[in-house]
C-alpha cells in the first residue's frame, strides 16, 4: 500500500522535548499546509462546518527498523513494560500517529494555497500527514471510556512559576501557550531531580526550567 504524505504541519515545536504527550492538553497553534498535489480547493468543501478534525500523521523522529510487542510508557516512569497496542508509543509496526485537533480557521487563497489552522496539536514543525477526516461526537466521543494505567484529564498538572522580567523576553501571544506545554511537566517521567536544568526549544527562544515537588520554575528564556 503506498501512503502518500498530504501536509505538514507549522508550529512552534521545533524539537521531541517539550511536545504535549497527547493532542488537547495545550491550546497550542498550528498549521497544516498541504503538498503541491493537493492545494484543490474542492478537496475541502464542506470542512467548515466542523469543528474538531482528526489527523493521521507518521511519526517522522522516531523511525525503526524493527518493533517490539513491549514498549517501556513514560507515564509509568520506563521501568514497566506493556504492549506496544496498549499503548501510543510511536514504536509500532507502523509508525502511525492520530489526533483530535480544534480546527480554528480554513484560509483557501494563502500564498501556500489551502491552509488549516489548528490548535491542540501534539506534533513536531514539519510532521508528515496523510489523512484528514472530520471529527464527529455522536460517534467519537465516549466520555464514559476506561482510560486503563494512563492519567485522567487534567491529573498531573504543575503550577509554573514565570517572572515578569522573563516573561517580558517571550512573545505575548505564545506565553499562554508556554505555560500550558510547561504545567504538563514535560520532563521525562524517570527523571526527577530538582537540582537539574531543563531546556526546551519552542516559539523561536530556549526555555531553561527546574522542577521541584509540583512547581516549574522558568530560570532562564533566551532567543534561539
Amino acid at each position: 500500500m503506498d501512503i502518500k504524505v498530504i501536509a505538514r504541519t507549522e508550529n512552534d515545536f521545533t524539537e521531541k522535548f517539550g511536545v504535549p504527550r497527547q493532542s488537547g492538553l495545550a491550546d497550542i497553534r498550528s498549521r497544516i499546509v498541504f503538498e503541491p498535489e493537493y492545494r484543490i480547493a474542492d478537496a475541502f468543501r464542506g470542512l467548515e462546518g466542523f469543528t474538531h478534525i482528526w489527523l493521521l500523521w507518521q511519526f517522522s523522529e522516531a523511525v525503526r527498523e524493527n518493533w517490539s510487542p513491549t514498549v517501556r510508557p513514560p507515564r509509568l516512569g520506563g521501568n514497566t513494560r506493556m504492549g506496544v497496542f496498549a499503548t501510543r508509543s510511536p514504536f509500532r509496526p507502523n509508525n502511525i500517529g492520530l489526533s483530535s485537533v480544534r480546527l480554528d480557521k480554513i484560509d483557501l487563497h494563502t500564498p501556500d494555497g489551502p491552509v488549516l489552522y489548528v490548535s491542540g496539536a501534539d506534533l513536531m514543525n514539519g510532521t508528515p500527514i496523510i489523512d484528514i477526516k472530520p471529527y464527529l461526537a455522536y460517534t467519537d466521543s465516549h466520555p464514559e471510556a476506561s482510560g486503563g494505567f494512563a492519567l485522567t484529564d487534567r491529573e498531573g498538572r504543575m503550577s509554573v512559576d514565570i517572572s515578569s522580567e522573563l516573561a517580558a523576553k517571550f512573545p505575548e501571544e505564545k506565553l499562554n501557550g508556554l505555560v500550558q506545554v510547561l504545567s504538563q511537566d514535560p520532563r521525562p517521567q524517570y527523571q526527577s531531580s530538582a537540582d537539574r536544568v531543563y531546556t526546551m526549544s519552542f516559539g523561536g527562544c530556549e526555555i531553561s526550567f527546574t522542577a521541584d515537588d509540583n512547581v516549574i520554575t522558568v530560570t532562564d528564556i533566551q532567543k534561539s
